[in-house]
C-alpha cells in the first residue's frame, strides 16, 4: 500500500513538473516572440549630433529646426536620411515626446483603469503586434528607432522604448478596430471644377482621434525632405512619423477616415504607415492607388487622395481583404467612416455602420453645406469644417457626433493642392484662425533656420470662428467641466446628493443634447431615485442619438428603471 502511494504521488510530482516546464517554457516562448528588436543602423554618427538652443521654444541640430509659432502650434523641419531624420526629430522634441507619451498613458488609465486589465491588454497588444515590424518598412523602423532613443525610461515597464513608439503607430487602428472605445469619427471632403469658386481643387478635413485634451495640446506641423522620395508636410505629435493628414511637393494630398472593421487577428501595416508611403512616393491618384494595393493592413479604412496633377480626388477604400478605388465621377466627395464603391457598399458590416453611426447622417450634412455654400471658396471650406448644425440647421446638441464639429478634433486642415498651400487649425478644436503654409517656400527658404521667424503666410490666414467669442462656446466650456463632475459622481461608492440648481444649470448648458439626459438618468439610477431617471432617459430618447448601440444602452436602463419604480409604488 505504501509503495502505491509513493509510486502515486512519484507520479504526480513528474506531472506538475512537466506543466511547470511547460509553463516556464511557454513563459519564455512568449516573452520571445513578443520581443521587437530594433534595426541595426549603418552608420550611428547622428547619435552625437547636438542640440543648440538659440531662443525661447527654439531648437536646432544642423539644418533641421523646431520652434513654437506665435500661432502655438510646434513647426518642426527635418531632412536627410531616415536613422539620422529620426535621431534629430527625437533630440528636437524630447521634451514633447514625453509629454504625449504622458498624455496618451493617463488616458488609457482613464479608459481601463484597471491595473489586472491594462497588463492583460499590454500583453495583448504585444502578442498581437508581434510581427509588426514584419509589416513596416526599413526606412521607417530606422526613422522610428532613432526617435525611440530620446523618448523617456519612465514606461519600460510597457516595454523598450523602440517597441512601444512601433506599436503606439497602430493606436488608431485598434483604436478603430474596437468600435466601442468610439476614439474616431472624422470628416474630409473635397470640391473642384465646378463646385469650387475658382475652379481649382480644395480639399478639408477634421481629424477627430480624441484622446484627451493633453494629448491635443503639442500638436507639430512637420516638413520633411527626406533623401527618398517627396518632400512632404503633414501635422503629427511627439514620437509620430506616420501621416494622418498631409501634403507633399508634388500637390499631392492623404487624409484617412476609419471605415467599421471586423476584430482582426494580427497585425499588418499600420494604416498611418500607408498613408505616410503614399505622401512620400506617390505624386498621382494612379501611383497612390498602387502602393496601398501592395500593402496588407488590418483595419478598414478610407484613405482621400487629392491630387494637383489630376484636379481632382478619390478615395481608396481598403479592406484586410480587398481594395477600391472609389470615383464620384462628379465635382465633389465626400468622406465620413462607411464605404461608398461598389465593392464594398453593400457588404453587412458596411451597411450596418452606414445605419447605426453618425458616419452617414454626417455625410450628409457635408453635402448640404456644399450645396449650400455653392461655389465653395476657402472661407466656405472652414465653415463647412466648423459646423455644428444637423440636417437642415436643426440644433442636435454641441459635441453630437453627427454633427461636422464635433469639438473634439485633434486638427482640422484645408489644403489648395495647385498652389501647394495649406491651411491649418489654431486654438481650441477648429474654432481659433486657420495659418497658412506654402509649401514651395518653406521648402526652398527656411531650411537650416537660425533665427526665430515666422514661416506662415499671414495674409493668408482664415479668421477665427465667431463662435468661440460666444455665450454658446462658454457654456459648451461648462457643460464639459460639470459633465466630468457627474461622471466622477457616479463613479463614487458615496451616493452624493447634488442641488438642484446645479442639475438645472447643467441641463441649460447643452440643452439639446442626448447625452445631458443620458448621464443625469444614470445619476438619478444611481441615488436610487428611478422615477427621475425614467424622465431623463425619455428625454434623452427624443434627442438625436449618434449611435444605435448607445440608444439600446438607454432603452435598456429605462426598462429596467420602469420596473424598479413599478415595484417601489407597490
Amino acid at each position: 500500500m505504501a509503495e502505491k502511494k509513493k509510486r502515486r504521488t512519484g507520479k504526480l510530482s513528474v506531472i506538475f513538473l512537466v506543466i511547470a516546464l511547460l509553463v516556464i517554457g511557454f513563459i519564455i516562448y512568449f516573452q520571445f516572440v513578443k520581443t521587437i528588436r530594433p534595426p541595426e543602423p549603418e552608420d550611428r554618427r547622428p547619435v552625437g549630433l547636438k542640440v543648440e538652443n538659440p531662443g525661447e521654444n527654439f531648437y536646432t541640430c544642423g539644418k533641421n529646426w523646431l520652434k513654437k509659432s506665435n500661432s502655438g502650434l510646434w513647426e518642426m523641419y527635418l531632412q536627410g536620411k531616415p536613422f539620422e531624420r529620426g535621431v534629430v526629430n527625437g533630440k528636437l522634441s524630447r521634451n514633447l515626446i514625453r509629454m504625449q507619451e504622458e498624455a496618451f498613458v493617463a488616458q488609457i488609465n482613464q479608459i481601463v483603469p484597471s491595473k489586472f486589465y491594462q497588463f492583460f491588454l499590454k500583453n495583448f497588444i504585444y502578442w498581437f503586434n508581434r510581427d509588426l515590424d514584419h509589416y513596416i518598412p526599413e526606412e521607417y523602423k530606422l526613422e522610428i528607432y532613432g526617435i525611440s532613443l530620446s523618448a523617456s525610461r519612465k514606461y519600460t515597464f510597457i516595454g523598450s522604448n523602440y517597441q512601444r513608439l512601433l506599436n503606439y503607430h497602430s493606436a488608431h487602428d485598434i483604436g478603430h478596430a474596437l468600435q466601442n472605445l468610439r476614439l474616431v469619427g472624422c470628416t474630409s471632403f473635397g470640391v473642384w471644377a465646378g463646385k469650387s469658386k475658382d475652379n481649382s481643387l480644395l480639399i478639408g478635413r477634421n481629424f477627430d482621434f480624441y484622446a484627451g485634451d493633453d494629448f491635443a495640446e503639442n500638436k507639430i506641423v512637420c516638413f520633411q525632405k527626406p533623401d527618398q522620395g517627396y518632400a512632404f508636410m503633414m501635422i503629427t505629435w511627439g514620437g509620430m512619423i506616420g501621416a494622418v493628414s498631409g501634403m507633399n511637393e508634388k500637390g499631392l494630398t492623404v487624409t484617412i477616415n476609419a471605415a467599421r472593421s471586423e476584430i482582426p487577428f494580427s497585425a499588418r501595416m499600420p494604416v498611418s504607415i500607408l498613408a505616410r508611403e503614399i505622401l512620400q512616393y506617390s505624386k498621382s491618384i494612379g501611383a497612390a492607388y498602387a502602393i496601398a494595393k501592395s500593402m496588407e493592413t488590418f483595419v478598414s479604412e478610407s484613405i482621400l487622395i487629392g491630387s494637383a496633377e489630376d484636379k481632382r480626388a478619390a478615395i481608396i477604400e481598403k479592406s484586410p481583404s480587398g481594395i477600391e478605388l472609389f470615383d464620384p465621377e462628379s465635382d465633389y466627395i465626400v468622406c465620413t467612416n462607411h464605404f461608398q464603391s461598389k465593392r464594398f457598399a453593400d457588404i453587412p458590416a458596411n451597411i450596418q455602420d452606414r445605419n447605426e453611426s453618425g458616419s452617414f447622417y454626417r455625410y450628409k450634412r457635408v453635402v448640404q453645406d456644399i450645396t449650400n455654400e455653392y461655389p465653395v471658396g476657402l472661407k466656405g471650406m472652414a465653415r463647412i469644417l466648423r459646423d455644428q448644425k444637423g440636417l437642415n440647421d436643426r440644433s442636435i446638441g454641441m459635441g453630437n457626433e453627427k454633427v461636422i464639429n464635433q469639438l473634439i478634433a485633434h486638427h482640422s486642415i484645408i489644403f489648395k493642392p495647385d498652389e501647394r498651400l495649406v491651411w491649418v487649425s489654431t486654438g481650441n478644436w477648429q474654432l481659433g484662425p486657420y495659418v497658412c503654409y506654402d509649401l514651395k517656400k518653406i521648402f526652398h527658404k527656411f531650411a537650416g533656420l537660425k533665427d526665430k521667424v515666422e514661416i506662415t503666410e499671414v495674409d493668408k490666414s482664415i479668421p477665427p470662428d465667431p463662435f468661440i467669442v460666444s455665450e454658446d462656446y462658454r457654456h459648451f466650456r461648462s457643460y464639459r467641466e460639470m459633465k466630468q463632475f457627474i461622471l466622477n459622481v457616479n463613479k463614487s461608492k458615496e451616493k452624493a446628493i447634488l442641488p438642484d440648481s446645479f442639475i438645472q444649470e447643467f441641463v441649460e448648458t447643452n440643452p439639446e443634447y442626448y447625452e445631458v439626459y443620458y448621464i443625469l438618468g444614470d445619476y438619478y439610477l444611481n441615488i436610487g431615485q428611478p422615477e427621475n431617471s425614467i424622465t431623463n432617459y425619455r428625454l434623452a430618447l427624443g434627442k438625436v442619438i449618434p449611435r444605435q448601440d448607445v440608444k439600446n444602452e438607454i432603452i435598456d436602463k429605462l426598462a429596467t428603471c420602469l420596473i424598479k419604480a413599478k415595484k417601489t409604488r407597490k
